[in-house]
């Protein structure tokens, strides 16, 4: 997969790209992950990017052409044009840690904003299918409207809250998707079993030692028997799912063992 991320602040993401499972994903090849300054298309001396709004208020709205001059550059076509038979030659040339999209498939270009769909799992999963995807990330007040209408594929939020910038969140999102990616985390099975992945919160987690401070590791699982295992991390996902976000049990499909053990937790809320 490749990952370009357009910004004012490309110094932001060295270290999330250089660390952890991010950087490890990269030295494996498995993906790249590029952030282009998109002051560089701004086309006047002064690299000016933004301008007042029309019709008055307060602010700066990011300017339409750096941003299209910028996605067109990577893309090696004009925006809106179906993918074909151009290449990202100019893009490669301004950056030769670049490569060419080998895809035929377009890219998803990703405006991060306050105002995008809610950023879940299920759209990380969906986006890790992809082959390239193109983060927009503004500041100041806003974007031009004709960026939302004629350039991004997705507008993405993570969250009812307002940040100074779109690099954080999309950040976020990168990582979530990468991890998804194939040979991205040591044990495979991590993903699948995460919170959100099965539509329930993740059961909980014990290491070494078994006693700490007089705590201990439940019996269940010291006892090697993988059947009752399984069936404790299930129930337990689903009494932290039913105590600490019900509104999540609205849309999981439940097997009927499941519903009995989920109405046993509400008539009994007591662990046992």
């Amino acid at each position: 997969m490749r990952v370009d991320v357009l910004t004012l602040f490309p110094e932001m993401f060295a270290g999330v790209f250089g660390s952890s499972i991010l950087g490890k994903a990269q030295d494996k090849g498995i993906v790249s992950l590029n952030a282009i300054n998109f002051r560089d298309y701004s086309g006047n001396k002064h690299g000016s990017v933004d301008d007042t709004p029309y019709g008055g208020g307060g602010g700066m709205v990011l300017k339409p052409e750096p941003i299209f001059r910028a996605v067109e550059d990577l893309l090696g076509r004009t925006a809106g044009e179906e993918a074909g038979g151009s290449s990202d030659e100019k893009a490669v040339a301004a950056d030769p840690g670049l490569t060419p999209n080998a895809s035929s498939r377009p890219p998803r270009i990703i405006l991060m904003c306050p105002q995008g769909e809610t950023f879940t799992q299920k759209k990380a999963e969906e986006l890790a299918q992809e082959d390239h995807l193109v983060f927009i990330c503004g500041h100041y007040e806003g974007y031009d409207e004709r960026i939302r209408e004629h350039l991004v594929t997705d507008e993405l939020s993570i969250g009812d809250y307002v940040l100074t910038g779109g690099e954080l969140p999309a950040m976020v999102v990168i990582d979530s998707v990468t991890r998804l990616l194939p040979g991205v985390l040591g044990n495979e099975t991590s993903a699948v079993t995460d919170s959100f992945s099965t539509g329930l919160l993740e059961y909980p987690h014990y290491t070494r030692p078994v006693e700490f401070r007089g705590w201990k590791v439940p019996d269940i699982l010291l006892s090697g028997h993988h059947a009752n295992v399984d069936e404790w991390r299930r129930k337990e996902a689903l009494r932290r799912t039913l105590e600490r976000r019900p509104d999540l049990l609205e849309k999981v499909e439940l097997s009927a063992q499941e519903q009995r053990w989920l109405e046993q937790m509400k008539a009994n809320p007591q662990k046992e």
